[in-house]
C-alpha cells in the first residue's frame, strides 16, 4: 500500500497554497497516482505540494539520502571533465567551502521559513554552509512527513507512456533486481547540476596542460603554484576564483562579459587577469585568447555550467534537448503533446530555488488534479514558438533558454496567479536585487557585510506566521 504524506489536501491558506475558487469546490479533485524522480529540494517540495492536493506519491530517489545536489561528497569523477560517459559519477556539484549566494531569508520554501535554529552543527548565518541547507531540507522532510514516501537506493531506468494517462516506470533497486509500476503522472526533480557543459576549444586535443569542470572542484589545494585559466564567472566561477587567489601562481579568466557585472569590483580585478574567451590552446602548453593575448597555463577549469539530461525518459522524440534547450516545454513545466501525464519542476536557472519549486509543483498538483486547466496542447504549443521567437529575436542563444534572471518575478507571478496564490512580495524582490548590487560591489565580502536590515526586519515579520508559537528571531543585526 503507497505511503500517504500526513497532510491535509485542503492546508490552512498559505502565502503558496491554493486559495481554493468556489467553482473549484463544486466538484471532488481527482487523486492520481504520482512518480516523482529524484529527492533533491524539487522532489521533495514536488512530493509535499502533490500529498497536500490528495495524490498517491512516489518518490524515487537513487541515493540512500535525500538532499541531491546538497549532498557533498570529497570524492570526485574519475574523469575530471566530466564528458567520458564510462567514468564513474559523482552527483554532488558542491566544493567544501560553499556558502548560498543567496540570503537565507529568501531561500525557504514561503510557509516554512530557513530561519536559524538551534542544534549541533547549524550555521545560523545568513549565507549558510552547504550543510546548513541539507539540514533545512531534512528539517522539510521531517516535518510533512516526506521521507516515508521516498524509496531510496531505486534508480528510475526508464520512464515512458505505455497508453493514454498510463506511465510505466522502470527501476533497478539496491539488490540490483529491476522491477516495474504504472503511475498516472510523472513529474522530473532530477537537479540540473549533475552533467558537465564543457567549452568547446580548437587544438584542445593537443594541449598537454589538466583540464577539470567545477563539478569535480573541492578545494584549491591541487592547484597550488599552478597558472590557471578559469572559463566563466558566474556563480561557481566567482566563489572558485577567490579561493584560488590565495594558492595559485597566477589566475586568469576568461568570459563574454569582460567589461561589465562583476569585473567592476576592484578587489578583484587587482589581483586576476581577465580576458575574452579562448580562442585555441596550442600544444606547446600556450592558450590564445580572442584578443590576441597569449597565456602558458597549466590548468583549465572550466566553470560553464551544466547539461539537461534525462537518460530515462522516453518520450518517442516528442521532448528533447537540444543544445540545452528542454523542449518544447510550456512555461518550462509541461510538454503540450504529453501535459498533464509529464511535468518538470526545476529547470530554470539564475532564479531563487525552493519558492519556484513551490509554485511550479503546485501548478502540477492542481492540473493532475483537475483544479487548475490547462490550455489546449495546441494553445500551448503556440505560447512555445512564440517564446522561442521572442528569444531569437532578442539574440538569446538557444541554451540560455531556461534562464530566468530578470524575468525571474514575472514568472514567478505569472505561476502564483495560476495557482491563485499571492504574488512574489515586494520585499523579497527588494532583497533580491538588493543582493546582487551588494555583490558586485563587494564580491569577497558581501556575505558577512550587507545594509538591508528593513528588508530583513520585513521578513522575520512574515516569518512569524509560520515559526513556532508564532515567533522568530530577528538576525539582522548578526554580521555572522
Amino acid at each position: 500500500m503507497l505511503a500517504r504524506l500526513n497532510i491535509s489536501p485542503h492546508p490552512p491558506p498559505q502565502p503558496y497554497a491554493m486559495q481554493h475558487s468556489s467553482n473549484s469546490q463544486s466538484q471532488p479533485l481527482t487523486s492520481r497516482r504520482v512518480a516523482v524522480i529524484g529527492a533533491g529540494a524539487g522532489g521533495l517540495v514536488s512530493a509535499r505540494e502533490l500529498g497536500r492536493e490528495g495524490h498517491s506519491v512516489v518518490v524515487f530517489e537513487r541515493s540512500s539520502q535525500i538532499g541531491g545536489t546538497w549532498v557533498y561528497s570529497p570524492e570526485i569523477e574519475s574523469d575530471p571533465l566530466g564528458v567520458d560517459p564510462n567514468r564513474t559519477r559523482i552527483h554532488s556539484s558542491l566544493y567544501k567551502s560553499l556558502r548560498t549566494n543567496l540570503p537565507r531569508e529568501l531561500m525557504g520554501v514561503r510557509d516554512y521559513p530557513f530561519v536559524p535554529r538551534e542544534g549541533e552543527g547549524r550555521d545560523p548565518r545568513r549565507f549558510p554552509s552547504h550543510l546548513e541547507v541539507l539540514k533545512y531540507l531534512e528539517d522539510f522532510a521531517n516535518e510533512f512527513g516526506i521521507c516515508e514516501l521516498v524509496r531510496f537506493g531505486t534508480e528510475v531506468v526508464s520512464a515512458g507512456l505505455v497508453e493514454i494517462g498510463k506511465w510505466r516506470v522502470r527501476f533497478r533497486c539496491e539488490s540490483g533486481d529491476v522491477d516495474d509500476e504504472m503511475f498516472d503522472a510523472v513529474v522530473v526533480c532530477v537537479g540540473n547540476y549533475s552533467q558537465p557543459r564543457v567549452a568547446e576549444i580548437p587544438g584542445i586535443d593537443e594541449w598537454p596542460g589538466e583540464q577539470i569542470h567545477s563539478h569535480n572542484y573541492r578545494d584549491p589545494e591541487p592547484f597550488r603554484g599552478k597558472v590557471v585559466i578559469l572559463i566563466g564567472f558566474s556563480s561557481s566561477g566567482t566563489d572558485i576564483s577567490q579561493e584560488l587567489l590565495v594558492v595559485a601562481k597566477e589566475v586568469h579568466i576568461a568570459c563574454r562579459s569582460a567589461k561589465t557585472g562583476f569585473l567592476l569590483a576592484e578587489s578583484v580585478i587587482s589581483k586576476v587577469s581577465f580576458h575574452p574567451m579562448i580562442k585555441s590552446a596550442r600544444k606547446d602548453g600556450t592558450v590564445v585568447f580572442e584578443d590576441g593575448c597569449v597565456v602558458s597555463a597549466d590548468v583549465i577549469l572550466h566553470c560553464t555550467g551544466y547539461k539537461y539530461h534525462f537518460p530515462f525518459l522516453e518520450t518517442n522524440g516528442i521532448v528533447t534537448v537540444d543544445d540545452n534547450r528542454v523542449g518544447p516545454l510550456y512555461k518550462h513545466v509541461f510538454p503540450p503533446a504529453l501535459a498533464p501525464g509529464l511535468s518538470f519542476v526545476g529547470l530554470p536557472f539564475k532564479v531563487v530555488p525552493l519558492p519556484m519549486f513551490e509554485l511550479q509543483s503546485n501548478w502540477v498538483a492542481g492540473v493532475l488534479s483537475k483544479r487548475i486547466a490547462l490550455p489546449s496542447k495546441e494553445e500551448m504549443l503556440a505560447d512555445v514558438k512564440a517564446f522561442y521567437a521572442d528569444l531569437e529575436a532578442n539574440g538569446k542563444p538557444k541554451h540560455r533558454t531556461h534562464e530566468m534572471s530578470d524575468c525571474m518575478v514575472e514568472y514567478f507571478n505569472w505561476l502564483a496567479a495560476t495557482c491563485g496564490c499571492a504574488a512574489y512580495e515586494e520585499w523579497r524582490k527588494g532583497m533580491y536585487d538588493y543582493t546582487h548590487v551588494n555583490k558586485r560591489a563587494n564580491l569577497g565580502s558581501y556575505r558577512d557585510d550587507w545594509h538591508d536590515d528593513e528588508l530583513i526586519h520585513q521578513a522575520y515579520e512574515e516569518f512569524r506566521k509560520y515559526t513556532t508559537n508564532g515567533r522568530s528571531e530577528d538576525p539582522a543585526h548578526l554580521n555572522v
